[in-house]
Order: structure tokens, then sequence, then C-alpha cells
């Protein structure tokens, strides 16, 4: 709809019409103060009704702020930066596209002062007959139920206050709104609203919203068309509930275009046929895709940035306050992680539809340097769903160190050669257990039962442990679950959890039993300056013979258990496998074969870096389901990250309060019924169960000190025989 049919003959009336009302109001304020007028009306209604006559006026605009242009402009916008302060992103700055009153076009002006304030050029930042009925609304019920901003109190309330429903809050809007309409214009003021506004689908201002909804440009703004301009206005009341973008939301925005069609209908701006003809336009028709709008770099890990910044700084808001966000990413590592995840050049995934997810993080102090948030776009594919954080999926096996091994070590000071009887057995409720292969294998240490992924000792050891005591070990190391109750099946990983969950605490076993809480934000500086770190104090959750047992039986595992894909031989790597398997139901329902996996998961670390890996099917289907050589694609992507960024070569540092026989660990000062007997090599202590080599060590120094006396006497006998023949022949 061009606009030369907005320049109605009724449409120049009514502008004539407030012409004179505005002249009729100016005369009024040179002799009194309007603002007193209605100040006072309005007190005097709300203030008699709640029964707060000791609070006055003047008491409350005491402290209302002076008007300060420059937060009257375009929001402040976020900087992102990495690990190193390097700069990243400005968040905001591309979602903002300022315009001048010239460039909107009437259809979209009519449109919202129809539905925000239809009296916006007849009023000085206060409509009267608005506030009285919000204030009659409101002393029946909570201050703040019923609203009566105008479009001025708006600006003032976006720009200068905080949010708070209270009525000082509320007279210093009034007071604050009546003098931004005496240094502003209309125009002005209108354009400080429609510049700032949020209209959800990541637009602020209506530039930006015509851009993100609708493809159209900044400069093209006068080809929107009735609808359009309807459906932007209509936006304001609930920006997510409204946004035509999301499906579940078609109906509701439908009929809230239908609100506002109506009122610019009611108000004389559009006639019924126009309203009609607009109302037959479906609220999708013209609408962009959404993947097409994505710029911002690094998206996923920003976006967990974000998060955390809201979880933490509940009052902030990103797109506005101005704030520096230092993260913990390091951008090579994460182009490498999106490289691998998105193209075949490292990793040859079986099938497009094949997912992945993982969380990359510093060992020592849980900063999370990379992730992978799913393949294929990331919000393109999956609208939003960040795999690294949000995916919950049961880890199988190796959850076993987190729930069984490592809290038995703890608890029960077991030695990495404590003995299990793997033998046919049930969970207590009767349902069977079984192993992998489906075999039983006697008498076998902890070490080996690890090394090979065998349920039965799995859920035995949990048994001698406790639930409670297993529940709480695996909570200090950040683990969550969903109800108090902890299930016999946890021993073998029937929970779920995220990569960033496992993450987290695989750390804490190569942090020598520190964890450090993962996170992606080292700190935020505030426009003022103000600073807020985000890394939490290490905590100490395990002892550190704990840690470095479960690291020990850990390393076996990758050098010649389940997880040898998954070794660097340059490096010292500890890891655990796991798999799970669909229920007989749902493989009889889609043909699986038996063999056929669902979740494969490798969780590894070396002094470094930890990495947490899920492979697998985001949704289950016909042909959904790994098998064969596509389970171990988990450790090849582990395999891959830390062969490109494993610098650190050390190993990992056996603590004084663990010794080693036979290539056993066990807790000094524990006895232990593993300890081998006394043979040609060891001595067992008879006190505290430790063993010493000092007879075999000072019986082979004893001869080498002989040898070395026997060569001196030889040497010495030798240099005495050569000097007198010297002499002799002198």
């Amino acid at each position: 709809m061009s606009e030369e049919e907005y320049q109605t003959r009724e449409e120049r009336k009514k502008a004539e019409k407030i012409n004179q009302n505005k002249q009729k109001s100016i005369g009024i304020l040179k002799k009194g103060s309007l603002l007193k007028k209605i100040v006072i009306v309005c007190l005097v209604l709300g203030l008699v009704s709640t029964g707060a006559g000791a609070i006055t006026f003047a008491s409350m605009i005491m402290g209302t702020p002076t008007l300060d242009s420059s937060k009257l402009l375009d929001p402040l916008s976020t900087k992102f930066y990495d690990k190193d302060g390097n700069f990243l992103y400005e968040y905001g700055k591309e979602k903002r596209t300022k315009i001048t009153y010239n460039q909107v076009p009437k259809v979209l002006e009519h449109a919202f002062i129809a539905t925000e304030d239809s009296h916006f050029y007849e009023h000085f930042g206060i409509d009267l007959k608005r506030t009285t009925k919000a204030i009659l609304v409101n002393v029946t019920g909570d201050f703040g139920s019923q609203g009566g901003s105008t479009i001025t109190q708006q600006v003032i309330k976006n720009s200068m206050l905080s949010s708070e429903k209270t009525l000082k809050r509320k007279v210093q809007e009034w007071d604050l709104a009546y003098q931004l309409e005496k240094k502003y214009s209309k125009h002005d003021i209108l354009m400080m609203y429609l510049n700032k506004i949020y209209l959800g689908n990541g637009s602020y201002g209506v530039a930006a919203a015509a851009k993100n909804y609708y493809g159209i440009e900044s400069n093209d703004l006068k080809k929107m068309t009735l609808a359009q301009a309807a459906m932007i206005a209509g936006l304001t009341q609930s920006p997510n509930n409204y946004d035509p973008t999301i499906p579940e939301n078609k109906e509701a925005a439908t009929k809230r275009r239908h609100i506002v069609l109506s009122s610019m209908l009611r108000d004389g701006y559009i006639t019924e046929k126009q309203m009609k003809e607009a109302e037959k336009v479906p609220v999708t028709e013209g609408l962009v895709a959404k993947k097409t709008q994505q710029s911002m770099p690094y998206e996923a890990f920003l976006d967990a940035a974000v998060k955390e910044v809201k979880g933490k700084l509940k009052d902030v808001d990103i797109s506005e306050d101005g704030l520096s966000i230092y993260t913990t990413l390091d951008p090579k590592a994460q182009d490498f992680a999106d490289k691998m995840l998105n193209t075949s050049e490292i990793i040859a995934y079986p099938d497009a539809n094949f997912q992945g997810a993982f969380v990359f993080l510093d060992t020592k102090t849980g900063e999370v340097r990379a992730i992978g948030s799913g393949r294929n776009d990331y919000k393109a594919q999956f609208l939003g769903h960040n795999f690294a954080i949000d995916i919950k999926r049961q880890p199988g096996s190796s959850f076993k160190p987190i729930f069984d091994y490592g809290p038995a070590i703890e608890n029960l000071k077991w030695s990495t050669a404590h003995l299990i009887n793997d033998q046919e057995t049930t969970y207590s409720t009767g349902q069977p257990i079984s192993n992998w292969d489906h075999q039983y294998h006697g008498m076998l240490t902890i070490r080996t039962a690890l090394q090979n992924s065998y349920n039965i000792p799995a859920l035995l050891t949990l048994r001698e442990v406790g639930m409670d005591k297993a529940k709480s070990f695996a909570e200090q190391l950040g683990i969550t679950f969903k109800s108090n109750e902890v299930y016999e099946s946890y021993s073998i990983g029937s929970n779920t959890v995220s990569p960033l969950d496992m993450a987290g605490g695989y750390s804490a076993f190569g942090n020598n039993g520190l964890y450090n809480k993962p996170h992606f934000v080292q700190k935020v500086i505030f426009a003022d300056g103000a600073v807020v770190n985000f890394a939490e104090k290490s905590k100490r959750v395990m002892q550190d013979y704990t840690a470095y047992m479960v690291t020990d039986m850990l390393r076996t595992v990758v050098n010649a258990g389940t997880g040898t894909t998954a070794n660097v031989p340059e490096l010292d790597v500890a890891g655990k496998t796991g798999t799970t398997n669909f229920d007989e139901k749902t493989r009889a329902k889609y043909g699986y074969p038996s063999s056929a996996t669902n979740d494969s998961w490798f969780a590894g670390y070396t002094p470094q870096y930890t990495m947490a890996v899920w492979t697998g099917y985001a949704q289950n289907g016909q042909g959904n389901y790994m098998s064969g050589d596509t389970t171990k694609i988990s450790q090849l992507m582990f395999k891959a990250m830390m062969e490109a960024f494993g610098t650190d070569t050390a190993n990992f540092q056996q603590p004084e309060s663990v010794y080693r026989v036979n290539n056993e660990l066990y807790i000094k000062g524990i006895d232990s019924a593993e300890v081998p007997p006394k043979d040609d090599n060891v001595i067992i202590h008879p006190n505290n169960g430790g063993i010493k080599e000092e007879e075999k060590l000072n019986k082979e120094e004893e001869k080498l000190n002989k040898k070395e006396e026997k060569l001196k006497k030889e040497e010495e006998k030798s240099s005495k025989k050569e000097e007198e023949k010297k002499q002799k022949h002198g």
C-alpha cells in the first residue's frame, strides 16, 4: 500500500484537530503546570485507595534522575573477546539500523501510534485519561497490573529507569516524560522509540525488524505493506510470543495483527476495506528464513557465553548495557572443531544425519576452549539447540569412573588390584544384567574390569560403595540428577548427561582431585568499569590418590582396552568409552539388529586438556543407528583435537599417597589383601602394608661399589707401575 493512500481527507482533518488540541494545551501550560494537575489527580485517586497517604509527591519526585540525553541514544553494544583479549564480535551493532523520521513509512507510524499511544500527538508525555483508568484498576490489585504508558513514558522507562512496578518509579517516569516533551519534538521522541524498541528475532528497532522479518532494507521501508506494518507493530507487547517465524506462534501472531488493524481502523488511519484485505494475508507470507540472518562468528560458543552471563548477572541486558565479555574461547581450536564437524576432511562420517557434540576444556582451570554443538549449521538445523550443553543422553560405561570406581577408591580405599567376581548377577528388581560379550570372567581386578568395560563388576562395585555415597561423589563432580533418587542401572550409565557435564567431571580426575566448574566466560567488564570475575575457586572433591588411581586405570583403557583408537602416543592420555544399546521394543519397532548402538561416547584427558565427546543421531528412526566402526568416531574426534592442540607432553604425577607394586596402585597406610607376598623383588612392610625394594637395591649398589673399588685399585696399581718404569729409564 502506497503512502499516498494514507493522505486521505479524514487524516488531514485529524491532523488539524490534533494541532488545535495541541495549541489549547500550550495555553493551559502557560497558566499552570499540567504535569502537577495530572500527578495530583492520579495520586489522590491512588493514594487514598491504597491507604498510602503519608507518601507525598515531593518525596517521590525527589530522587528523580536528571534527564540524560546520552541515555536516550541507541543502546550500548556488547563486545566479546577471546581468551587472549582479542576482539571477536560486537553484539547489537549489526542488529540496529538507525533511521530518521523521513524514512519511516506512514503505514508503520500509524500502526505503532494506534497500538501503543493513540493520543501521542495530543498529550505532553502523559495521557491523563489512560493513566487515571490504569490507577483505578491498579488500586484493586498490585500496582503495575494495568498499564497506561505513553510512547514518551516508554522511552523514559527503556532508557533511564528500572522496570520495577512501584508508585515512586511511576511518578518519576511522569516527571521525566514531561521534561522530555519540553526538550524534544514529537518526531524526535517517536524515533527514540522506534529505533530502540525490541521486536523479537534479534531485532532492535523497526529497521532491523523489517530486515530480519521481511528482508526489507532501511532505504526501502516505504515498500512495506499494511499487513507487514501491523505485524511488526503488534510485536511490542510480547516479541517472543508473537514472532511469526516460530511455527507455534502463528495463531497468536495472526490474532495480534488483527488487533492492530482494528485499532488503525478505529483511529481513522485505514478503511474497513483495507483492514479486510490485510487480514486475508497469511501472517507468514513474505517472511525471511531465519538461517539467512546468522552473522555472529562462533555463534554456538558465544550463545553459551551469553547464557552463562545471564545466569550469573540476572539484571543485565546483553543487548544494550555496553558490556565487555572476555570469553575462554581459543579461536584456533574452535575453527578446527567446526571444520572437523562440518567437513569430511578430518573425520569420515557415515551420513549427513550423523551427529557429534563435545566440549574441549583446560584440565587445570575448567575454561572451555572450544565446543562441538552439532553438525551441519548450528542454529539453522537445530533451531538454536546447542548440543554441547543442552543435549542429554545416556553415557553408558563412560559413567563408571564417576559412579562406581571413583567412589569405591575414595570411600572404601580400594587398590586398583581389588578383586571382583564377575558372575551371573541381577539387579535388585530381578532384572538381569550382562556384559557386552555375554560372558562371565570370574575373579578379576577392577583395573581389568574397567579396561574391558564389563558391566557386572561395575554394579557389584556400586553395591559395595552404596547409592548415597556414589550419588554424592558424582554430584561433587558437577553431575545433576533429575530427581533425588538414583538407581542401580546408573552403574552402567543409564542416566542422562551432557558433554559439558562429562568434561567437567573427568577434568577433576586429571587435576589431582580438584574440580573447576566448566565456564565460557573469564570476566565481564561493565560500561562504568566494574568487573565481575566468573572463574570460581577450585574445590577439592576427592583425595589425590583417588584421582591418580582412576587416571592410571583409564590409561590402561586407552593403552590396551576399549579406548585404543583414542590413544595419542606422545601424550599421557586417560579416558573411557561408553556405548548404549536400544531396548527390545525399539529394536522391534524400527527393525534394528541386536548390535545396533544408540549413543557412543569417549571422555578423556591429558594434563593439559579434557574432552568429552558424544556421537549418535538426534532422533531415532529407521536406519538411525550406529554399528561397527562408526561407534569409534567419538574416539577419532578426541584424538584429532588432542593431536592438533596437545602441546604438553608431561605425565600425570604420582602423589606421595600412592605406591605401585607389579603395575597396580595402593594407598599408603592402608592394608590390602591384594599386595603380592614376599618374593625376590619385594619385602612387605609389616606395619603399614607398604613395600620396600631396598634390600635388592642395596645389594646391587653394594656390588657396584665393590666393582668400582676394584677398578680404582687396579688403576692405582697400573699408575704406580708406570711411574716406576719411568723412573727406571729416566
